[in-house]
């Protein structure tokens, strides 16, 4: 049975239909993307609620001429399959295939990389004064969910571009969600526009009555003033966004598709900024998704028809990271738990549940959440900061300027630090060794299995002096399970010959090639730290024969191991350091086995490279 996805390569040939096949259309995408995803992961339930509105954005605007901008980019599937890669989504997530996110390495209908949120609408406003200045024609789109509105980026970009008039478009997708719950003003300011029947029921009516007219169309556009009028009295909120400079168009059905493209066609026609707010369902087409969006917005492999996971789920860092807590919070009322709009993707949501008002989800606003931290730390409370490796860079300079400076004991929990797998370039936790081990009073700890995270985060619940970061991969622990957590390190096994240094997710692998090069006849050591800063060097040359490798999963500079090899030439001592890391590049998508084995940090390749060396 043909199908019409079959015949769309480019969105032009989407152009060529006509619009009443569209829905069907939207349906075969919805269960190509679930089909996909069950397989190999992703981004599910935002990707089923945006596939009306991206299939209306391609039938009314011309990529990649005008430029569609996604925020953060987990609602890009639908996009992918429409711009010319429908015959590569089987390979999505996977080393070599399609990137979850929108990538101008893999389409010129991706003007930029997008893998973090609120950053939709500068880009677009930059590229529309770029526009302004060049000359050019061309429509600059920002999709951006309400979940985006919670970080400041989002409004630093909606006040410079209401007051600059440049035009560009910006779609509020609101589905009431980010990833989890949303939470804050502006998500009770949307649900009250959401949430007006009155406005739906006059739109529904004057829809009835215009279709049933002669040149309907025409008179619905001559009778929009009244409409709009009418819809001020109902929805006065809707002048918050044109306060700013907007012209304000919605809040209207995000799966409508004839909707869509009548609203679409009119804000290309507008001189100044427009927004227009779409109301969506996430998950929408499926019904597991649609019952259970937070689960099923990042999902491993599962069973389409009835939503399972294909694996067992075992215990993660970050479950463990969430029952201590809990735990801990049972017998001291100042500890309190603080999140950027992932409680439960940090493993916070037992803790919400038990303690609700010691929670505080903050929205995508990491610099504001560490900054609070600060400020309740200066109360006597003792806040455990929790996000994700690569969001916490955004509160780089909260770090240094609110914690680190004036001494404040802040814990912060880094959760998917090192390679994260399948996510991609945007999502690796490369770069926490570096920039947290220079910030000055800070201590940061790498815990290599369960057992030693539970030991590290009491140990960083009763510290009073300065920040406490603990860095922790995602997922579960190795074969390492032990608990060697005392102490800034600790001997795993002697060798006389030549040592391994490493920590966290990769002590497996150091401890298999160390066997394997004692097997050979080169008796090597294990050294796994567990405090990575401040590092005493002195003492832990100390316990390094001449040869001895540092291996982790990080960017080389700022590692550990360039560290060690600095330190090692300012004093002269007679120790031969080879480094293994992940250079200067960053790492694309993939299970964490093909990143591994592609950056030469698995055993074999590390084995092959150690002879070579040590020959």
């Amino acid at each position: 049975m043909s199908r019409l996805i079959d015949e769309i390569n480019s969105p032009a040939d989407l152009k060529g239909l006509p619009i009443e096949q569209l829905s069907p259309l939207a349906e075969e995408i919805r269960e190509m993307i679930i089909e996909t995803t069950a397989k190999n992961g992703g981004h599910l339930a935002p990707n089923l609620g945006v596939v009306e509105l991206t299939l209306a954005l391609h039938y009314v605007f011309d990529t990649p001429n005008d430029k569609l901008v996604f925020d953060v980019g987990h609602q890009s599937y639908a996009h992918k399959i429409l711009t010319g890669r429908r015959d590569g989504f089987a390979t999505l997530r996977q080393w070599g295939g399609l990137c979850g996110f929108p990538t101008p390495d893999e389409s010129i209908h991706d003007p930029c990389i997008a893998g973090h949120a609120s950053t939709a609408i500068s880009t677009a406003l930059g590229m529309a004064r770029a526009n302004h200045l060049q000359q050019q024609k061309r429509h600059c789109i920002a999709v951006v969910g309400d979940g985006a509105l919670t970080g400041g980026l989002a409004y630093e970009a909606l006040n410079d571009l209401g007051q600059s008039g440049e035009p560009v478009i910006v779609i509020l997708n609101d589905n009431g969600m980010s990833i989890s719950q949303n939470v804050g003003g502006v998500s009770k300011h949307l649900a009250r526009l959401r949430t007006r029947p009155q406005y739906f029921d006059l739109k529904r009516s004057v829809h009835r009555i215009t279709d049933a007219l002669p040149g309907g169309r025409t008179v619905n556009r001559a009778i929009h003033a009244v409409k709009s009028s009418v819809r001020d009295t109902i929805l006065p909120d809707g002048t918050l966004f044109e306060s700013l400079g907007f012209l304000y168009l919605g809040p209207a059905d995000g799966h409508s598709i004839e909707d869509m493209v009548h609203l679409f066609e009119r804000a290309k026609q507008s001189k100044k900024p427009v927004l227009i707010h779409l109301i969506t369902q996430k998950g929408k087409g499926y019904k597991a998704a649609e019952q259970d969006p937070s689960a099923f917005h990042g999902v491993g492999a599962f069973d389409v028809t009835n939503g399972n996971a294909v694996a067992a789920k075992s215990e993660t860092f970050s479950d463990r990271f969430g029952a201590v807590l809990t735990h801990a919070a049972e017998s001291n009322k100042d500890i309190v738990a603080v999140t950027a709009a992932m409680p439960d993707g940090v493993g916070l949501t037992t803790f919400a549940k038990r303690f609700p008002t010691r929670c505080f989800d903050v929205g995508i606003a990491e610099g504001h959440a560490v900054t609070m931290a600060a400020g309740m730390a200066k109360q006597g409370l003792k806040p455990v900061v929790a996000i994700y490796s690569s969001f916490l860079q955004r509160a780089y300079d909260h770090i240094i300027h609110d914690v680190a400076l004036p001494q404040v004991p802040v814990v912060l929990c880094v959760d998917r630090a090192g390679l994260v797998g399948e996510d991609g370039a945007t999502h690796q936790g490369l770069m926490d060794v570096g920039f947290l081990s220079q910030i000055p009073n800070m201590t940061l700890y790498a815990p290599a299995s369960l057992a030693e995270l539970e030991l590290m985060l009491y140990a960083a619940l009763r510290n009073t002096y300065g920040p406490v970061a603990i860095r922790y991969p995602r997922g579960g622990e190795g074969d390492y399970t032990a608990n060697n957590a005392g102490g800034d390190f600790a001997v795993l096994k002697p060798g006389h010959d030549a040592c391994l240094i490493t920590y966290g997710a990769l002590t497996t692998t150091a401890l298999t090639v160390a066997q394997q090069l004692t097997d050979s006849g080169c008796g090597c050591g294990v050294i796994k730290l567990n405090k990575l800063s401040p590092l005493d060097f002195d003492n832990l040359l100390f316990h390094l024969p001449s040869r001895c490798a540092v291996i982790e999963d990080v960017v080389h500079n700022g590692s550990i191991g360039q560290q060690l090899a600095a330190y090692i030439a300012q004093t002269g001592a007679a120790v031969r350091p080879t480094l293994f890391n992940l250079g200067q590049s960053f790492v694309p998508h993939g299970s964490v086995t093909c990143q591994r084995v592609a950056n030469g940090l698995d055993a074999d390749s590390l084995l092959a490279a150690l002879n070579d060396a040590w020959r």
